[in-house]
Order: C-alpha cells, then structure tokens, then sequence
C-alpha cells in the first residue's frame, strides 16, 4: 500500500490556539508522546518569536531521536537561521518555510508583486538547504491562490532544493471535491514534481479539514498535517486521531496506510488536553467521552449481541481502557508499579518512592485510583518551587464575604524555609485564595484564564484547574490537580507563581 506521512503541528499551530501556554518540559512531554504515536514529523515550533519557543525545539530536537523535527520559518534569513540553530542536533532535522501566494495575501499583507513573492521564495529555499537536506517550502493561503502561480512557484521551489511541498487551505476555505480538483492540477502543472513529497495543511473553519485532507490523500498526496484534538487557530486543524482512524477504519477506500500506533491515540489525546487546559467536547469524534456510550435501549441491545452492530471501531484499537484501574488506599507498591508498567509511564525509583506518598495522601480522599489519577502523578514538575502550600483556610457563605488565609514555605537563599502567611478579601473564595497569595508574593497577579475540568468521571474524580496569569508584561501558564477544587485552584496559580519566579520576571516582596 501506499504510505501516508503523518505531520504533526501540535506544538507549533496547535500552541498558536487562544489560552494555550505550554513549557519547555510540557512540550517536551507532548512531543516524546508523539514520538511513541509514531508522527512522521513533528513541527516542534517556531523558533524566531520567542526565546522559549526557541529552547523547546533545541530541547525537544536533542532528546526526540526516531521522528524529524521541523521548525518553521518564515521565507526571511533571519527566522532561517534561527531555525537552523534550533534544529541542528536533530537526528532528522528540516526546515518549513512559507510565503502567501494568494492575490488578497500578497497585496495587503505582504505589499509584494507576485514577481518578489517568487524571488524571496527561491532565496529561502535555497538558503535553508544550505543548512539541511530536508526543506519543506508552504505556500500559505494556496487555496486561495492562481493554479499556475502555484506551479510556478512550486516548480522554483524544487530546482531551489525543496523536498516537500505544502499546500494549504490557510483560512478553511476549500470544499472537498474542489479541493482534490485543485490539487490534481497543481500536480499537474507543477515541474519536478515527482521528485518531492506533496503535502496538504487544512483548516477548520467551516467544519472540512478532516474531509479536505481525505480529499487531498485520495488525490495523491504524500502527507498530512494535523494536530492532536484539531487544536489550531481559530477554528483549529485537521484532528490527527480522526485522520487515522478513517484511514485505518477505511483502507477499502484509501488503499493507504502509516506509521500512527492507533493504541496510543486516547493517551496522547489525553496528555495534550490535560497539558493545554483544552477540553475535549464529550461527542468529540473519535476521543470524546461519548464515543463510545451507548444511551439507547436498541443500541444497548445491539452492542451486547454484537460490538460492530454499532461500532465502527473497538475501544481497544485507539487504547481506550474502558476497564477502571482498581487501586485505592490498601494497594501495595507492587500494585502502584505494576499499574505503572501497564500504563507504559516509566517513573525511576527515587521518583517513585515520592510517588507513593502521594499516591497514599490521595487514596485517602478518593475510594479508587483510575488510571486518569496515575497520569496525573507522574506528570514531570518543570521549575523550581520556591513557593510550596502549607495550608489553606476558606471562610464563605451566602452572606459572608468570601476570606482566605494562605500560608506558604518559602526556600530562601539559605536555603531555609520560611513561612509566609496572608489573608484576603474576595468575590469567591477562589479569587480571595489567589489575592491572597499574591499579598505574599507582593505582586498583583491578573487571573486571564481559568478553566476546570475532571480528569475521570465518578463522584470522587479529581478536579484539574488550569489557569493563565499575567505577572507584570509576561504571561504564565499553571495547572493544579485535587479532589477538592479549591486546592487544584490553588495549585494551579502557585505554579503559575513559581514560574514567573524561576524565570525572574518577579521577586517576592514580602511586606
């Protein structure tokens, strides 16, 4: 069979979705998870526009070893080079670079006659392959774009020393049929084009991604770009999970296959909705909640006599454990470990001595232990705690003003901790918890986004808060997880707070 190469932009397009704040360590995460998925490529970022995002490609193209790492850079020398800086201890580095081609694009954003447009172009491709073997050259807004302009520029990109070329529905403009007609001719039209990949990037705006990129495979191309959950801009990408399991569930049609362990797709799911505070709505195709629920009484009756009467694909085939993990408070560490094992989470043994401490402190809240709880855990601390919660008091009621008292360790530069306590009015009790910690910190905290969800179902499932907050000009991101939302609220900002100090955007100021 034909072979479909799966490019994944999680990191890079995905990040770009409103409310979305990764870390070094998270994203890290995400892409060695991406890596087990078996992504083809992964877009780790786009180096040129932050110092962070910068650090997280170098990080994640030094440890991910068995995928190409790709940066994005705009067709200019400067965003060239700082990808090449990025990437370059990749095992299989490339470079992704753009430039609009469409009418709209190029007079009022880029305010270039198509003619300069071809020239920088060919100036970026040919730069970047200076640096590495592996380019990718996109023509952003293509779908909006003159047919033989495309091969044009297309055909300049090739003799320039591209290897893959992008066509993308930029904004999700595109229809289906259209879509594939449209890419037929560029293939068509375009010289040297067996010598290349050709790929396609696809939008979601008007609810077509998923069936444009199918249109686009059926068509002949080589790869797709997506993401994890169809996180994106606006609204969002071509959703990775449902790319691969309509090619798995329909290779009658598609006559193609990849390299995507589907086994891994509901754990991969979960770890970037968990990381990016992005929800996952419950009829979500594919990974949602109720993918796989059966509410009616004759599709009840029908599963139980046979699974395929309606379901089109098993749970078992994207690794969704509709089995619960059974671990509560009497559960030994050979238990916790095994389970662990099972799971695929490697934890080392000085981790895992911690591990189970906390593992016993949440038994005692919860009656059973899910395998939800499990990821949680061992989820990877990314900076510093100079600040760690002692304990936290809540006074409220339908005619009290809601108070907090916070008190916090502070490891000072002796390397000592202190502790620091404060109190505060608010119009809940969360914000009152929160502008009492930022009394202790000395410095006003804005709250620019608050998100809840449970991390498993049940009465006593754990509570994850995800929160965005803005200490002087920078923004940072912190999740916190408990049984009980105060804490998980708490948390949350504590790490939100611990960041901002570890990067030394601020001092405590203890009055």
């Amino acid at each position: 069979m034909r072979r479909i190469e799966f490019f994944d932009t999680t990191l890079r397009d995905g990040e770009q979705s409103p409310g979305v704040a990764l870390n070094i360590e998270e994203k890290l995460q995400i892409a060695l998870q991406l890596e087990k998925l078996g992504v083809d490529v992964i877009e780790a970022g786009f180096p040129v526009t932050s110092i962070g995002d910068f650090e997280s490609v170098s990080v994640i193209a030094e440890k991910v070893r068995n995928t190409t790492i790709a940066a994005l850079a705009r067709a200019d020398a400067k965003d060239i080079e700082r990808a090449w800086e990025a990437i370059q201890r990749a095992e299989s580095p490339r470079i992704h670079t753009f430039i609009a081609t469409s009418p709209i694009h190029m007079q009022y954003k880029l305010r270039k006659t198509p003619e300069q447009v071809l020239e920088q172009a060919k100036y970026a491709v040919e730069l970047a392959k200076s640096k590495v073997n592996d380019v990718e050259f996109s023509a952003e807004d293509a779908s909006r774009s003159d047919v033989d302009y495309l091969a044009r520029i297309f055909s300049l990109a090739i003799k320039a020393g591209a290897t893959v070329l992008n066509i993308p529905d930029t904004v999700g403009y595109a229809m289906p049929e259209e879509f594939a007609g449209f890419i037929k001719q560029i293939m068509a039209k375009t010289d040297g084009i067996e010598k290349v990949k050709v790929s396609v990037h696809c939008h979601n705006d008007l609810g077509l991604a998923v069936a444009n990129s199918l249109a686009a495979v059926g068509a002949g191309v080589q790869q797709i770009e997506c993401t994890v959950n169809g996180l994106g801009e606006r609204a969002g990408n071509a959703a990775l999970e449902e790319l691969a399991m309509a090619l798995y569930t329909r290779k009658d049609i598609y006559q193609v296959e990849s390299r995507i362990v589907t086994r891994e797709i509901t754990r991969t799911s979960g770890i970037v909705s968990r990381l990016s505070g992005m929800m996952i709505q419950p009829n979500k195709a594919v990974v949602g909640k109720n993918a796989f629920a059966h509410e009616s009484g004759i599709h009840q009756d029908g599963v139980l006599k046979e699974r395929s009467t309606y379901e089109i694909m098993s749970p078992d085939s994207i690794g969704h454990d509709m089995n619960t993990i059974v671990l509560g408070k009497h559960s030994g560490r050979h238990a916790i470990r095994q389970s662990l094992d099972d799971l695929g989470l490697e934890v080392s043994d000085e981790r895992f001595q911690k591990l189970f401490d906390e593992f016993k402190l949440l038994a005692e809240k919860k009656k059973v232990i899910t395998a939800a709880d499990l990821f949680a855990l061992t989820e990877t601390p990314d900076s510093a705690e100079h600040l760690t919660l002692n304990y936290w008091q809540i006074i409220s009621g339908n005619n009290l003003k809601p108070t907090a008292t916070i008190g916090l360790w502070h490891k000072n530069c002796d390397d000592d901790n202190e502790e620091l306590i404060k109190a505060a009015y608010g119009d809940g009790p969360v914000a009152a918890a929160y502008k009492a910690i930022d009394k202790i910190i000395g410095v006003d905290g804005k709250l620019l986004n608050y998100s809840l969800q449970a991390i498993d179902h049940g009465e006593d499932s754990q509570g994850e808060v995800t929160v965005t907050v803005r200490f002087e000009d920078h923004n940072f991101a912190g999740r916190g997880v408990s049984p009980d939302i105060i804490e998980a609220s708490v948390k949350a900002y504590l790490q939100a707070v611990n960041r901002a100090l570890d990067k030394g955007w601020i001092n405590i100021k203890t009055r």
